[in-house]
């Protein structure tokens, strides 16, 4: 699984130019989800995702979770992250989770997400998306496992 993670001052989502989720300051995480992927290392990205600290403390150190600052997520399948490009140009993801076995756990990111953050917004699952955002550092990581 990864998780690529920017944290934004905002951010939004559009499927066929009607606006579908949209955030303030927080994180817009774009999820690749792997063919042998489980809800055990869903769990801990999860995990991993609220409690990393990417948000300025009083001292303008990276030392706040968004769950500190009562920050807000956008969550955007994005199979593509698993593209192989070492063999040609054209992007190859066959190291991606099939649609089904994606939108099952995609969704259980999302239940488990409105569980813990005040504000979840999500794009949607096999769509055309169109994702604005306004980085905010910028800070971009990938966890993965």
């Amino acid at each position: 699984m990864k998780f690529l993670v920017q944290k934004v001052k905002h951010a939004s989502v559009s499927v066929d130019g009607i606006n579908v989720g949209t955030i303030d300051k927080g994180i817009l995480l774009m999820v690749g989800i792997k063919y042998n992927d489980t809800k055990e290392i869903t769990d801990y990205m999860i995990k991993k995702l609220i409690n990393l600290r990417i948000f300025e403390d009083e001292n303008n150190k990276l030392n706040l979770s968004l769950q500190d600052v009562n920050g807000e997520i956008l969550v955007i399948s994005q199979f593509t992250l698993y593209a192989d490009c070492n063999s040609g140009n054209r992007p190859s993801c066959s190291d991606a989770a099939k649609s089904d076995k994606a939108n099952e756990l995609y969704n259980y990111i999302i239940n488990e997400l409105k569980e813990k953050i005040k504000k979840v917004e999500t794009g949607k699952f096999g769509e055309h998306m169109e994702v604005e955002l306004l980085n905010d550092g910028p800070v971009t990581i990938m966890l993965e496992k």
